[in-house]
C-alpha cells in the first residue's frame, strides 16, 4: 500500500529531498502508470501528449520494433545509386513495389518481342492480305512465322516463345534468319528474367529480419540492486523452437558530450559492458535472459541517480545478434529504451518454472514485461560507494528489510510513515549504517586518572626497595647459617 502523495507526511518528508525532487510529482499507486515510478508532470494545456509522456521521449533513433527512425536527404545522384544496386532496392522495398516491378518485367517483355515479331513478319511481308495464312498454300508463300495474322498473334508467339509453351500451330521456319536469332534471345531474356525476379521474391521471404518477429525485447528496462551494486537490466526472450546459434547481445548508449576542446558531439555512442548469469554478453539462449549492466567506476551511469533520469536526454540501443538454427542465416534484432522507459526500483518477475505434468521447463511469457517494486536508494552509484565509503562487503538496501530499525525511523510525530519517500531509502540507508557501527568491533578507549602515570613511578621505586629489603634479609640468613 502507497500513501497519498498529498498527505501531510508526505508533504512533510518532501523539504527533506534535493531541489529537483520536487519538480516531480509521484503518480498514486491508482493510476495507469507502474507504481514507484517517477514521470515528470505533463501540463494540463498540452493535449497532443499521452499521460505521464513528454515530447522528448519522441525522440529516438532505434523504434521499439527495430526499425531505424533516420530520413535521409539532398543524397546526389539518389536515384543513379539506387539503380545501380536494383536488386538490393527491390529486396529491401515494400511488397506492393516488388509485385509491380515483377509483373511489368514479364508483360513489358512480352510486349517488346511482340513487337519484334510483328516487325519481322511485316518487314517480310507475311502481313499482306495475299501472303496471309489462309491463302498462303495457294499463293505458294513461306513466312517467317507460321499462322501469324496481326500483331496479337505475334504477341501469344512471344508468350510462348519465352516460356517455351509450344503449343504447336505457330512456329519459326528457315525463311528468315533473323527470326531464328530473335527467338533465340528471347529465350535467353526469358530465363534472366524468371531467375533474377523469382530470387528477389526468394531474397524477401527468407529474409533474417523476419526472424527478428520472434525475438522479444522487455518493454521496460529496470534499475535495482544485485549484490549489493546498482544494475541496469532488461530482458531478451526467443518465441520459437529453433533456437540462435551464437547469441550475443551488446547495448550503446547514445547521449550528447562536450569533448575538452568544447566540441559538443550531439550523438556520442558509448558501449556497455553487459553480461547475464555470470557469463559474458555470449548466451545459451534457450528461454529468456536478464541482461545485466553493472554501474560501478567504469560504467557512463556511475554518476547518475534516479532524478538524473528524469532531466537527462539519452537512449540506449540494445542489439541481439546471431545465427538462425535452420537457414544459417545471421539475423540481428534491435531495440531501445529512452529516459521515459527505465524503471528504477523495480526488478523482473520470474518467468521459468518446471512442469511436472509435462516434464519440462515452462516459460509463462505473460510475466515478460511484468515487474516488481523493490527498494532501490534513489541515489547514484557513486554517491553509494561514497556512502558506504568503498567496502567491498556492503550489502544491498533490501537485506535490512528484516533488521531491527529504530522506531523513531518508522515513526514520526508517533504515527508511521508507510508511504514516505524517504522511509525505504534515506531512513535504511541510516539503519543500516547504525547497524554496521554496531557489529564493528572496535577497542574501548580508556580514560586514565590524572596522576595515573605518577602513581606508576611510585610504585615501581617502592617495588624496588622492597626487593632489596627481601635480598638483605636473605644475606643475612645465609650469613647466620654459616656462622653456625
Amino acid at each position: 500500500m502507497h500513501a497519498d502523495p498529498e498527505s501531510p507526511a508526505c508533504r512533510e518528508e518532501s523539504h527533506l529531498l534535493p531541489d529537483e525532487w520536487l519538480k516531480v510529482k509521484p503518480v498514486p499507486a491508482n493510476g495507469n502508470l507502474s507504481p514507484g515510478v517517477y514521470y515528470p508532470t505533463v501540463s494540463k494545456r498540452s493535449r497532443s501528449h499521452r499521460h505521464g509522456a513528454t515530447r522528448r521521449t519522441r525522440r529516438r533513433a532505434i523504434l521499439k520494433n527495430g526499425e531505424c527512425n533516420i530520413l535521409k536527404s539532398r543524397i546526389s545522384q539518389r536515384r543513379l545509386r539506387f539503380l545501380q544496386d536494383m536488386f538490393t532496392t527491390l529486396v529491401d522495398a515494400q511488397w506492393r513495389w516488388t509485385l509491380l516491378v515483377f509483373t511489368l518485367s514479364f508483360i513489358l517483355s512480352w510486349l517488346g518481342f511482340a513487337l519484334i515479331w510483328w516487325l519481322i513478319a511485316f518487314t517480310h511481308g507475311d502481313l499482306e492480305i495475299d501472303h496471309l495464312p489462309e491463302l498462303q498454300e495457294s499463293s505458294n508463300w513461306k513466312p517467317c512465322v507460321l499462322n501469324i495474322n496481326d500483331f496479337t498473334s505475334c504477341f501469344l508467339f512471344s508468350i510462348e516463345t519465352q516460356h517455351t509453351i509450344g503449343y504447336g500451330s505457330r512456329t519459326t521456319t528457315e525463311e528468315c534468319p533473323e527470326a531464328i536469332f530473335i527467338m533465340c534471345l528471347q529465350s535467353i531474356v526469358g530465363v534472366m528474367i524468371q531467375a533474377f525476379m523469382v530470387g528477389i521474391v526468394f531474397a524477401k521471404m527468407t529474409r533474417p529480419k523476419h526472424r527478428t518477429q520472434t525475438l522479444l525485447f522487455s518493454k521496460y528496462a529496470v534499475v535495482c540492486q544485485r549484490d549489493g551494486e546498482l544494475c541496469l537490466m532488461f530482458r531478451v526472450g526467443d518465441l520459437r523452437k529453433s533456437h540462435i546459434i551464437g547469441a550475443s547481445v551488446r547495448a550503446q548508449l547514445i547521449r550528447s558530450r562536450t569533448t575538452k576542446e568544447g566540441e559538443l558531439l550531439s550523438h556520442y555512442q558509448t558501449e556497455l559492458e553487459l553480461n547475464a548469469d555470470g557469463c559474458d554478453s555470449n548466451l545459451f539462449f534457450i528461454w529468456p535472459i536478464t541482461m545485466v549492466h553493472r554501474i560501478n567506476a567504469e560504467s557512463p551511469f556511475y554518476g547518475v541517480s534516479a532524478a538524473d533520469v528524469l532531466q537527462e536526454r539519452f537512449e540506449i540501443v540494445v542489439i541481439l545478434e546471431g545465427t538462425i538454427e535452420s537457414t544459417g542465416q545471421t539475423t540481428q534484432a534491435r531495440s531501445s529504451y529512452t529516459t521515459s522507459e527505465i524503471m528504477w526500483g523495480h526488478r523482473f518477475v520470474p518467468l521459468v518454472t518446471y512442469n511436472r505434468e509435462r516434464q519440462g521447463y515452462e516459460v509463462d511469457y505473460s510475466k515478460f514485461d511484468e515487474t516488481t517494486q523493490v527498494d532501490t536508494p534513489l541515489c547514484s552509484a557513486k554517491e553509494l560507494d561514497e556512502f558506504y565509503g568503498n567496502q567491498a562487503d556492503h550489502r544491498s538496501i533490501g537485506f535490512i528489510g528484516n533488521a531491527s530499525i529504530p522506531q523513531e525511523i518508522i515513526y514520526r510525530n508517533g504515527q508511521p510513515v508507510i508511504g514516505s519517500p524517504l522511509i525505504n531509502i534515506a531512513d535504511r540507508l541510516v539503519a543500516d549504517a547504525i547497524r554496521r557501527a554496531s557489529l564493528t568491533n572496535r577497542p574501548s578507549i580508556v580514560k586514565y586518572p590524572p596522576d595515573y602515570f605518577n602513581s606508576l613511578g611510585d610504585q615501581s621505586s617502592s617495588s624496588s626497595d622492597e626487593e632489596s629489603m627481601k635480598k638483605k634479609k636473605q644475606n643475612s640468613r645465609k650469613d647466620g647459617e654459616k656462622g653456625v
